[in-house]
């Protein structure tokens, strides 16, 4: 895992912040409403299927499993994420609450941390 998280790509980075970004929304609203994540589901699968037939290759082989994957998640997430941020004062995607935008800011900063720190260990362990 140290050598995941220290080879990161800057896209795989950003990738990471929206999940810690969506993780700490849904911990804050948390609605447990079979609705919200059943529409989710379906959405997730919908556009799911259409994000993987965009990316398939005639002659491709077997499909990465994380990527596939992600092509599912992200859906979900998204519309998990709007339906619990309705009404909740969100200003595009960022919270009015100042508690809670600083929070989201300051585990994606800890994250980002996280990850220079495992670079530079790598780098003065000549990997």
């Amino acid at each position: 895992m140290r050598r995941y998280f220290a080879n990161l790509p800057p896209g795989k980075i950003a990738l990471w912040c929206y999940l810690i970004w969506y993780l700490e929304t849904v911990a804050a609203h948390f609605d447990p409403s079979p609705a919200i994540w059943l529409n989710s589901l379906g959405i997730s699968a919908v556009i799911g299927v259409a994000l993987l037939l965009s990316v398939a290759r005639e002659s491709s082989s077997a499909a990465n499993p994380w990527q596939t994957f992600r092509l599912f998640l992200m859906p979900f997430c998204v519309s998990s994420f709007a339906a619990l941020i309705k009404g909740q004062g969100y200003i595009l995607v960022l919270p009015s609450r100042p508690l809670e935008l600083s929070l989201s800011i300051g585990l994606c900063a800890v994250f980002l941390v996280f990850v220079l720190v495992l670079r530079r260990l790598r780098r003065g362990q000549g990997s």
